[in-house]
């Protein structure tokens, strides 16, 4: 079923299309075009495909065919999203044994000195490691949408080949909620374990929760009275790596032996999530954790170590791994890779995820805003989201709440009542029925 992927994000009625292939798909993979400058990776029954995705692409879009009830594509879009959910377009990014020699020095070389150099050093070496970030042409910076606008350009298709102007969906997000943001601190230094209450306080200052991501070993001690002094503010905790060294993914024995340590720290925490060190990853190994939900893959990574990208704006499932994909810059990177010490970009980044009605997440540091300009930052940051949640209805939430949310979304049925349609499933009384409607060759959403 080829609109498996369409039928996940909307769940709408399965009668909506049918899906096909038009021939046999490449034995190959590779990047291509698909209208309206699309990037996807993946085989295709058409045309050609490239190693890089800087190339002039082949577009593909003219190789569909509308017959009857049926969508006749040149490609299957369950394999290229899921191709760039899972980064599998990405072709050094991995820490499980696809980087080049040299890149595994450097990396190693680095973490273990890095707890002896200053920021200032660390800022230096980080932007020369990342020259150039600005001129990659993929994912598309600062927020790619390639998914999202996959699956609208097949829902258009579907909707065309029907005749139809509106289809009624389940919404995205609880009780007519436009969009959802989270807040999330990793704690990185016993400086920032012990900005936490101050913290603590500016959040509160304007009503929003967050969760924190602390690191079990070596860096700082963690006590039950700190974990409490954070859960009793209503807050979550999270467990962030293992002693974030950098080295979780670097062979799959370590790993294995760190996984074990990490899951006692996850009953201790009393956790349900998870962030890897500087958002390092292997997907294939992400399962083996065992927590509910992830939150260690960037929307679009030209900032961070590892490259890459998931190319969303919502929540996915890994396996039984619910993926909450980090959508803006990092509080770090924006200060002192870019020097920029104002809401510029992130207004952008969270613009360009309200238009889909997606996620937003922020990853700020407590160790990186404890004063001058950053806090200063942050105190706006607390301010312009306190505005969307009170003026835009986005759902200002946890991320184990929206993990909830996700899981009870995905049993959910969408049933019709008469002349009206219902929702059927677990917590479907916080649901909402929505349209997605064709006009103008474009489509819009009405809750």
């Amino acid at each position: 079923m080829i609109n498996r992927v369409l039928l996940e994000r909307y769940h709408c009625a399965e009668s909506l299309a049918e899906f096909d292939l038009n021939s046999q798909l490449s034995d190959d993979a590779g990047f291509f075009g698909f209208g309206q400058n699309l990037v996807c990776f993946g085989s295709s029954a058409e045309g050609f495909r490239r190693d890089r995705p800087g190339q002039p692409l082949c577009d593909i879009s003219t190789a569909v065919r509308l017959r009857g009830d049926r969508v006749g594509l040149p490609f299957d879009p369950n394999e290229v999203v899921e191709n760039l959910r899972l980064e599998r377009y990405a072709q050094d990014h991995n820490l499980n044994g696809n980087q080049p020699l040299f890149k595994k020095v450097l990396r190693n070389a680095y973490y273990s000195l890095r707890p002896l150099l200053p920021v200032s050093v660390r800022r230096h070496l980080q932007k020369a490691y990342l020259r150039g970030w600005a001129d990659r042409p993929f994912p598309r910076w600062p927020v790619d949408l390639s998914v999202e606008n996959i699956l609208e350009h097949n829902l258009k298709l579907a909707m065309q080949t029907n005749g139809q102007t509106m289809i009624p969906f389940i919404w995205y997000w609880p009780n007519g909620y436009t969009a959802c943001s989270l807040m999330t601190h990793d704690v990185e230094t016993e400086a920032g374990r012990d900005f936490c209450s101050t913290l603590l306080d500016l959040n509160d200052s304007v009503q929003i929760k967050a969760s924190f991501q602390v690191v079990p070993e070596k860096r700082y001690q963690v006590s039950e009275g700190y974990l409490h002094s954070i859960r009793e503010r209503g807050c979550e905790v999270a467990v962030q790596d293992l002693n974030h060294d950098g080295h979780l993914y670097s062979n799959r024995g370590e790993f294995l032996r760190r996984a074990k340590q990490i899951q006692e720290y996850k009953k201790q925490f009393q956790a349900t999530g998870f962030r890897s060190a500087i958002l390092y990853r292997n997907l294939d190994w992400l399962q083996e954790l065992g927590f509910s939900y992830d939150m260690s893959v960037p929307n679009v990574a030209h900032l961070d170590p590892q490259s890459g990208g998931c190319c969303t704006v919502f929540p996915y499932f890994i396996g039984d791994t619910l993926e909450l994909p980090v959508t803006t810059t990092q509080d770090y990177s924006l200060f002192h890779i870019m020097g920029k010490y104002d809401l510029d970009l992130w207004r952008t980044q969270a613009e360009l995820v309200l238009e889909k009605h997606g996620l937003l997440q922020f990853i700020i540091h407590p160790d990186y805003i404890i004063d001058g300009k950053p806090k200063d930052t942050y105190r706006q940051l607390l301010a312009y989201l306190a505005h969307l949640r009170d003026e835009k209805n986005v759902w200002m939430t946890l991320p184990n709440e929206v993990d909830r949310w996700w899981r009870a979304r995905n049993q959910m049925r969408l049933l019709p009542r008469g002349d009206s349609w219902g929702i059927e499933g677990p917590e479907s009384e916080r649901a909402c029925v929505a349209f997605a409607c064709l006009e103008n060759g474009q489509i819009s959403y009405r809750i």
